[in-house]
């Protein structure tokens, strides 16, 4: 399977190491659609891949799926003219917290009967959570999402932990849309954006990030935690986070599906 990437930050260069120095199965990542291809012309030497500027070109270079790995504003502006040609691994999940933006590209999904792949990032249990609202019986779902204090507040002056936020995740995701896309894939999967509690703390006292889910509902309870490791290649984001991009991709070729 070829893989097209648009953009080309530190996910991007993990997939394009992964897939085309690694030697991972069958895929490959032929392209990558940047704004600049001057500044990133030394991927094609360094990964073996075609950078285009131009969005049609992009998409018709013979690739078979687009992994976007760019931002929220880039979704709002791609999405809907990749949709009509090809499937969509999303990583920026956060674009999708505009409820409208929602709906317009599940219809433009379902009119071109193709699929937006959701990796669950930084966090899981995502599975636990859409068997157990099968039937609508979640109640409750939070998520408490602890952070290095000098990546949220001015750490220099912080001597205990400070809550920077506690609401619903529609509102973490307009006021941290970098921090929290998390509570987003939490939300998709479960109750809504409207219905996820949601609490970011700055602390002092942690180096990685520390996400703790419960889910309450009438199946029963439910809670775990998650402390990422920082991807090498950039601290801001976490490994977890790019192996499920991977993870997810494996997956799409698998002929045996676990769980789900």
């Amino acid at each position: 399977m070829n893989i097209g990437i648009v953009g080309a930050g530190a996910i991007a260069n993990f997939l394009m190491k992964e897939f085309n120095q690694n030697e991972t199965g069958e895929m490959r990542i032929k392209s990558v659609f940047v704004r600049n291809r001057v500044k990133y012309q030394e991927l094609e030497h360094q990964f073996d891949v075609k950078l285009f500027d131009r969005l049609d070109a992009f998409l018709e270079s013979g690739i078979d799926l687009v992994v976007e790995a760019a931002n929220i504003a880039a979704v709002h502006e791609l999405l809907q003219q990749i949709l009509p040609k090809k499937d969509v691994v999303l990583i920026s999940i956060g674009a999708l917290a505009d409820t409208d933006f929602l709906r317009e590209m599940n219809d433009l999904a379902e009119t071109y009967e193709r699929t937006i792949h959701l990796p669950s990032g930084a966090i899981g249990g995502l599975d636990l959570l859409q068997n157990a609202h099968a039937t609508g019986g979640v109640t409750d779902v939070s998520i408490t999402t602890r952070k290095p204090a000098r990546t949220l507040i001015n750490h220099e002056a912080a001597t205990e932990e400070v809550v920077v936020f506690d609401g619903k995740a529609s509102e973490a995701i307009r006021q941290f849309p970098k921090n929290i896309n998390v509570s987003i894939i939490l939300s998709l999967a479960g109750v809504g954006v409207e219905q996820t509690n949601v609490t970011i703390i700055a602390d002092p006292a942690v180096e990685n990030n520390i996400h703790t889910i419960d889910i309450k509902g009438d199946f029963g309870t439910a809670s775990f935690s998650v402390t990422n490791n920082p991807l090498a290649e950039n601290p801001k984001t976490s490994y977890l986070a790019a192996m499920s991009i991977l993870g997810t991709l494996k997956r799409i070729t698998n002929h045996i599906k676990i769980g789900g």
